[in-house]
C-alpha cells in the first residue's frame, strides 16, 4: 500500500473527557508504554502530560505519561494517586469509592483504599488483582526521558464494566502525580480528593477493533473480519485464537463495512473527500449499482456520546465523516441488513466525491466479494422408533430391560454447504442435559470445503452410547436436535435452527 503523508490531530485532546479503546490482547504492566500494545490508546491531555487508557472486559489499563517529571530520582519521593467514583454520582460516598496510592518506598507496590470522607481513608492495603510499574524513558507523547505509570486496573475493584443495559459504559476519576525533581503537585482536577463534581469522565470500550495490519485497502473488514481474509469466493476464515473462528464462513444478519483507517484519512485530509457512495453487484450480476441504507451511531462530543443518524442523500451518496472523531463504530462505511437478499456471491466497492458530490476523488481499487446467506439449517426429527412402532410426540412409552431403548433419524441440512455444527440431545428432569450424539465442521470436512449436514440420518452406535438409546432414568423427556450456520456478521456467528419432540419414558 502506498504510504500517504498526513497528520491526525490528538484523538482525545481534552480535559473532563477520556475515551478508554479497546484492547486487542492484555497489557501487562511489565511492557513498555513504547510497546505496540499501546497503539491506538485513548489519551486525555493534563498540566503535566498525558493519560493513556485501553480496556477489556476484565481491566483497565491506564498509564499517567508525567512528561513533565524528567528526573530520573526513583524512590525520592514521587508519587500518585488515583480514585474513581465507584458508584458514580460525583460525589465522595464513604466505604464505596476508592484510592489507589503506592507504600512509602515501594514505587511498585500498589494499594487500595477506600474513601471515608473528603480527603480521608481507610488505609491502604493490597488490591487482589491491580497492578503498577513505574517507567523512565521516551514515550509517544515525548522523546525527552520521563516518568511514566502504568496500571493494570480490575474492573470489579472499580464496579466498572464493558458492557451496559443503559448506554455507554463509564466511570468517573481523578489523580494526583508529586515529582520531586523538578518539584510538583499536579491534582487532575483541582482538589478532587476532596470535592468529586468535577471528576474526569472515563468512557470504556465495549468493541474491539479488526488488527489494522491485516485490514483491506478500502473496506478494511466487515466486522471485526479483515477483508484480506475473505477469499474471493466470499467467504472468511479466520485464526481460532481471533476474536470469531471463521471456518470458510459465509455472511450474514446486519453487516457493517469498516473502512481502512489510513485510507479514509489521507482521502480526507490530503484529498478533501468528503463523500462516498457504495456500489454493489447481485450474485452472477456484472452490474454495481448504488447500495442505500441508513443507520445510526454515537458521536464522542469530549464529554459523552450523543445518537447522529447517517443516511444517503438524493445522490446516493453518504457524508465521510471526519475519520479523527471518535464513533461507537469507527470508520463506518455502511451498515445494512443482508437479509432478503439471494444466498450467493455480492460483490462491494466504493466511489469517494469532493464536497460537490460530482467531483471523484481516485483511491485504490477494491472489489469485496461477500457469500450472503440468510437461509437457516433445516433440522427435523425424522423418526424416533421404539422396537419396529414409531413413538409419537406426548407418547408413553414402556422401555424394557436392556438391550431394549430408543432408535432415531434425524436431519440438520443446509443446502448452501454452511453448516457449522450440529447436535441431538435429551432434556429431562430438572435442567438435565444428554447429549446422544453431536458433530461439527471441523470433525465432518477438510478445512474449506462446504458441510451440507446430514439428512435422514441414524443415530451411529458408539461405545459410551450404545443403540438402541437407553434412558438414563424414568421421566418425561425432551429429544431436540439442533444446528448452527457457518454464518457470520463479522461478529460473531448467526443463524441457529432448533426441532424437539416430546414423550415421557417408563423404565
Amino acid at each position: 500500500m502506498p504510504q500517504f503523508n498526513f497528520t491526525l490531530p490528538p484523538l482525545f485532546s481534552i480535559l473532563n473527557g477520556l475515551v478508554s479503546k479497546w484492547a486487542q490482547t492484555p497489557i501487562s504492566p511489565e511492557l513498555s508504554i513504547n510497546d505496540p500494545a499501546w497503539n491506538e490508546a485513548g489519551t486525555m491531555n493534563f498540566a503535566k502530560g498525558v493519560v493513556m487508557a485501553k480496556n477489556d472486559t476484565r481491566f483497565l489499563y491506564l498509564a499517567l505519561d508525567v512528561t513533565a517529571d524528567t528526573g530520573n530520582d526513583p524512590g525520592t519521593g514521587d508519587y500518585f494517586w488515583l480514585t474513581f467514583d465507584v458508584d458514580e454520582n460525583r460525589a465522595i460516598s464513604s466505604n464505596r469509592d476508592v484510592n489507589y496510592g503506592t507504600y512509602r518506598n515501594q514505587p511498585e507496590k500498589l494499594g487500595i483504599q477506600k474513601y471515608l470522607g473528603p480527603g480521608r481513608w481507610t488505609g491502604l492495603s493490597v488490591p487482589p488483582e491491580s497492578e503498577v510499574k513505574v517507567e523512565f524513558g521516551p514515550s509517544p507523547n515525548s522523546a525527552t526521558p520521563h516518568r511514566i505509570w502504568k496500571f493494570k486496573i480490575a474492573m470489579t475493584e472499580i464496579s466498572a464494566s464493558a458492557y451496559s443495559w443503559f448506554g455507554t459504559p463509564f466511570t468517573y476519576f481523578g489523580f494526583r502525580v508529586r515529582s520531586q525533581s523538578p518539584g510538583f503537585v499536579q491534582d487532575t482536577p483541582s482538589n478532587f480528593y476532596r470535592d468529586f463534581s468535577k471528576l474526569n469522565k472515563l468512557t470504556f470500550a465495549t468493541k474491539p477493533t479488526a488488527y489494522y495490519g491485516d485490514l483491506g485497502p478500502v473496506i478494511g473488514s466487515v466486522g471485526l473480519i479483515p477483508t484480506t481474509k475473505i477469499g474471493n469466493d466470499g467467504k472468511a476464515d479466520t485464526d481460532k485464537n481471533y476474536f470469531i473462528h471463521a471456518q470458510n464462513a459465509a455472511f450474514g444478519g446486519v453487516l457493517s463495512l469498516i473502512g481502512n483507517r489510513s485510507t479514509l484519512s489521507n482521502l480526507y485530509y490530503n484529498q478533501q473527500a468528503r463523500k462516498y457512495r457504495i456500489l454493489h453487484a447481485e450474485p452472477g450480476s456484472n452490474t454495481f449499482v448504488p447500495l442505500v441504507s441508513s443507520w445510526r451511531n454515537y458521536k464522542w462530543t469530549g464529554s459523552d456520546y450523543d445518537l447522529i443518524a447517517v443516511g444517503a442523500d438524493d445522490r446516493q451518496q453518504y457524508p465521510l465523516l471526519n475519520p479523527s472523531v471518535d464513533y461507537s463504530i469507527d470508520d463506518l462505511l455502511i451498515q445494512f441488513p443482508s437479509m432478503g437478499m439471494d444466498a450467493g456471491i455480492h460483490r462491494f466497492r466504493v466511489e469517494f466525491f469532493r464536497e460537490n458530490g460530482t467531483t471523484p476523488v481516485p483511491t485504490s481499487a477494491q472489489t469485496l466479494s461477500l457469500f450472503i446467506d440468510n437461509r437457516l439449517p433445516y433440522v427435523d426429527i425424522d423418526s424416533i422408533r421404539h422396537g419396529s412402532q414409531e413413538v409419537g410426540a406426548c407418547g408413553i412409552e414402556q422401555i424394557g430391560p436392556a438391550p431394549d431403548g430408543l432408535n432415531f433419524r434425524v436431519t440438520a441440512h443446509d443446502p448452501e454447504g454452511n453448516l457449522r455444527k450440529f447436535d441431538f440431545i435429551a432434556n429431562y428432569g430438572e435442567n438435565q442435559t444428554r447429549v446422544i450424539y453431536r458433530q461439527s465442521y471441523s470433525d465432518a470436512v477438510a478445512a474449506g470445503a462446504n458441510w451440507s449436514g446430514m439428512q435422514n440420518f441414524a443415530i451411529p452406535s458408539t461405545p459410551s452410547i450404545p443403540m438402541p438409546w437407553r434412558p438414563p432414568i424414568q421421566c418425561a423427556y425432551s429429544f431436540r436436535v439442533r444446528a448452527w450456520a457457518r454464518t457470520t456478521n463479522g461478529y460473531t456467528h448467526v443463524g441457529y435452527s432448533s426441532y424437539f419432540r416430546t414423550m415421557t419414558l417408563l423404565m
